[in-house]
């Protein structure tokens, strides 16, 4: 019997990379605020002391596209910030999700006008819709739990039977969930 023997059992965690950067991935999604209108506020008190979004669940907001795996939409999406929102969207690493926040950035709220985009969904492709008018912070918590589900899911099945699989299964959620929005 050696001196090591039977001494690291209970301390030792023997897992795969591919599974920590997965769960760290999930676990810390990094957000790029798009705060248009008044669910913006919403979105600022969830991150402040009394809700603390960013600290529950490791995320933090990113001043550049090129660090965020996750666009927040907050608000109303006029034709005109319609490219800017777009060409975010496009700066953004794979994989990206985008959670769309509020009625006016859901659905265009009460302006059935020519100026504003009657969704974000027009613009970008959205995982998870939070409704309300505004929302509140624990609406964005709903949506952000509902997100990291669905994070879990697409990187199991792009393991398990690769990631064209993946993309289709996200590409059906989505259509599911506008469907829901629309209908």
């Amino acid at each position: 019997m050696g001196l090591i023997d039977d001494r690291f059992d209970k301390n030792v965690f023997t897992t795969s990379l591919d599974f920590v950067f997965n769960w760290a991935r999930r676990s810390s999604l990094w957000w790029l605020q798009f705060g248009l209108a008044c669910c913006a506020i919403e979105m600022i008190s969830a991150s402040m002391a009394r809700w603390d979004l960013a600290e529950r669940f490791g995320m933090l907001y990113r001043a550049s596209p090129r660090q965020a795996d996750l666009m927040i939409v907050a608000g109303t999406v006029t034709k005109k910030m319609a490219p800017v929102v777009r060409t975010l969207y496009d700066q953004m690493p794979e994989p990206k999700w985008v959670l769309s926040m509020g009625s006016c950035a859901n659905v265009g709220g009460p302006y059935d006008t020519y100026a504003v985009v009657q969704g974000v969904d027009q613009v970008v492709p959205v995982d998870v819709y939070v409704p309300g008018c505004p929302p509140t912070p624990e609406a964005l918590y709903y949506g952000i739990l509902q997100l990291q589900n669905q994070v879990i899911k697409y990187e199991t099945m792009a393991k398990k039977q690769g990631l064209s699989a993946a993309e289709e299964q996200r590409q059906a959620n989505r259509a599911q969930a506008m469907a829901g929005v629309r209908g």
